[in-house]
């Protein structure tokens, strides 16, 4: 067996056993266009951290030539292959829903799944991107004033940040979509939970923004394949601040153009980091060091 081995040790045989003694979790993601995803790592580092084999994979659609209908036999597939969980990106957050066995009541609320838990023959869906959202917020932004915020994007992602802005104490989300009526459904379901003056849907950009104090980019926009802006320039000015939940690259063309006009900004690393502590602890049954995860996202 020593020949097997690069340099043949003893001691290093000995390493290679007990790390077989290690407790395993299998997890992945699933979406579209996440090759420069950093959740993978995230999750493997803080995995070996605390004891574990932890092997976490990417199932990019686009790579696979695969669209959003293939999500039954992922599922399947994977509750096969032992996955503990799935967390679930674009464009797959809420297409996932009619697949599952049951929702954290989060999920149910949010009408959006970012995590799904494979367990004892079931499939349940959560959300942990609210949370991260609104984790980042408060370490980043904790003294901005909220009172009007637009959001541009009313997909999965949108509709967890919205929830966490007026968790948070916003006093109202006017959101803005391409989809006028995803914008309606998502303004309509916060209106429920929060109160009926809390969410207003496609308002005209420039008005929306001339009297918000903040701006947060939920879209795709901004991602690297998908360059540009959501939110248009002449539109920023010094009182604003500016969060854009893109976190590759960590500073997208919003954010840049906002600091040149003075805006104070949140990049979406942070979220990124809480909602991947969130989904570790679901799918491991352990507790996350998430300073050390903040940490490990900034070396990378």
């Amino acid at each position: 067996m020593s020949e097997l081995l690069p340099s043949g040790s003893s001691l290093e045989v000995g390493e290679v056993a007990e790390s077989w003694k290690r407790p395993s979790v299998l997890a992945g993601l699933v979406g579209a266009g996440i090759q420069a995803s950093r959740t993978p790592a995230l999750h493997e580092r803080e995995g070996a951290e605390q004891g574990l084999r932890y092997v976490y994979k990417l199932i990019d659609l686009e790579a696979l030539s695969l669209d959003a209908g293939i999500l039954p036999e992922i599922l399947t597939a994977a509750q096969r292959f032992g996955f503990a969980g799935l967390n679930i990106t674009y464009p797959c957050k809420q297409t996932v829903i009619p697949l599952l066995d049951g929702l954290s009541p989060d999920a149910e609320a949010l009408g959006a799944v970012n995590a799904v838990v494979l367990k004892d023959g079931r499939r349940i869906g959560h959300n942990t991107d609210w949370w991260g959202f609104a984790e980042s917020f408060r370490r980043e932004l904790p003294d901005v004033r909220r009172d009007r915020v637009v959001q541009f994007g009313a997909g999965g992602a949108g509709a967890a940040v919205a929830h966490a802005l007026l968790t948070l104490g916003g006093g109202q989300v006017f959101i803005i979509d391409t989809y006028e009526e995803r914008a309606e459904g998502l303004a309509a379901a916060l209106r429920k939970r929060f109160g009926h003056d809390r969410a207003v849907a496609n308002p005209t950009p420039a008005e929306a923004v001339a009297g918000a104090d903040g701006v947060v980019n939920t879209t795709p926009v901004g991602m690297a394949k998908y360059p540009g802006m959501a939110v248009p320039a002449d539109l920023l000015r010094p009182e604003l601040w500016v969060a854009d939940i893109v976190y590759f690259p960590l500073e997208t063309e919003l954010l840049r153009a906002a600091r040149a006009h003075g805006c104070r900004t949140m990049a979406g690393g942070g979220m990124a980091v809480f909602q991947a502590v969130g989904a570790f602890r679901l799918f491991t049954g352990k507790e996350p060091d998430a300073a050390r995860m903040l940490r490990h996202f900034q070396e990378m």
